[in-house]
C-alpha cells in the first residue's frame, strides 16, 4: 500500500474508476508544468491508468519519458488512487527533438556547467510541487538499458520517450513484454498522416504492437493511443 501525503488526502469519490474526472487540484499542477501533453490527452492518461489498475490490481504502472513531469502528475494521480506507485524512466538529457537548435529546445533546462540539458531538478520541483513525491519514483538512466534489467510486470506502459525511427524501436521492444494480460500500451505522439507529425511513435510502436496479435485499440484522443494487452 502506498502512503497518501498528509497534505493531499484523497477523498472516498476520488478512489475513481475508468470515466470518472481528474482532480481538479492535480488537474490544475499538470496543466501549468513544463511539457508538451495536451490537457485532453492527459485526462485520457489518467482515465487509461485508472482502468489499468482496475484490472491488473496491484501492479505497478511506468512511463518512459517524463521531462519534466507535466505526463507524470496525470499518472501519479491515477496511481496515487489505485494504491500503486508510477515508475518515470528517463535519463533528463532530453531527446534529440529537445536539443539545441531544434523546435523544442528549451535553454531554461540546460545545465550552463557542463552545455547539457538536465530537467531533473525541475522534474522533481513538478512532482513534488504537485504532492505527488509518495506516488512516482524516478529511475534516471537510458530506458534500453533499464528495460534490460526489469522484471516486474506492468498494469499501464507509457511510451513517450526519444522520437527517433531507433530509440522508438528500442522503447518498443524492451518494454511491451512486461505489460500484464488485461494492462494497457499507451503511445504518445501517433500520427497515422504524416503531414501531422514525426512518424517513428506511428510506424515503430503502434503498428507492430497492433500487429503482434497482443493488444487491441482501446482509444485514441487526439495523438494519444491507449491499446489494451489481450495475450
Amino acid at each position: 500500500m502506498v502512503p497518501v501525503m498528509a497534505h493531499h488526502p484523497l477523498d472516498s469519490d476520488q478512489l475513481l474508476r475508468p470515466g470518472g474526472a481528474v482532480p481538479a487540484e492535480l488537474r490544475a499542477h499538470a496543466v501549468a508544468a513544463k511539457g508538451f501533453m495536451p490537457a485532453d490527452e492527459g485526462d485520457a492518461l489518467y482515465d487509461a491508468a485508472i482502468a489499468a489498475s482496475v484490472d491488473c490490481p496491484g501492479l505497478a504502472l511506468l512511463e518512459v519519458g517524463s521531462y519534466c513531469g507535466r505526463s507524470t502528475i496525470w499518472l501519479a494521480g491515477a496511481a496515487r488512487a489505485s494504491a500503486t506507485v508510477v515508475f518515470a524512466v528517463d535519463h533528463h538529457r532530453g531527446s534529440e527533438e529537445n536539443q539545441s537548435g531544434w523546435e523544442h529546445h528549451d535553454p531554461t533546462v540546460v545545465d550552463e556547467r557542463i552545455g547539457r540539458m538536465d530537467t531533473l531538478a525541475t522534474f522533481r520541483s513538478t512532482v513534488y510541487d504537485a504532492g505527488v513525491e509518495d506516488s512516482v519514483i524516478a529511475v534516471v538512466g537510458q530506458s534500453s538499458v533499464v528495460a534490460k534489467y526489469w522484471s516486474t510486470p506492468l498494469a499501464l506502459l507509457f511510451i513517450d520517450g526519444g522520437h527517433g525511427a531507433e530509440p522508438a524501436r528500442r522503447d518498443y521492444q524492451g518494454w511491451t513484454p512486461h505489460i500484464a494480460i488485461g494492462g494497457i500500451l499507451a503511445i504518445h505522439d501517433v500520427f497515422p498522416d504524416p503531414g501531422d507529425g514525426g512518424r517513428p511513435p506511428y510506424e515503430q510502436i503502434f503498428l507492430p504492437a497492433m500487429a503482434s496479435g497482443r493488444f487491441e485499440l482501446r482509444s485514441a484522443t487526439g495523438s494519444l493511443r491507449t491499446l489494451r494487452c489481450i495475450a
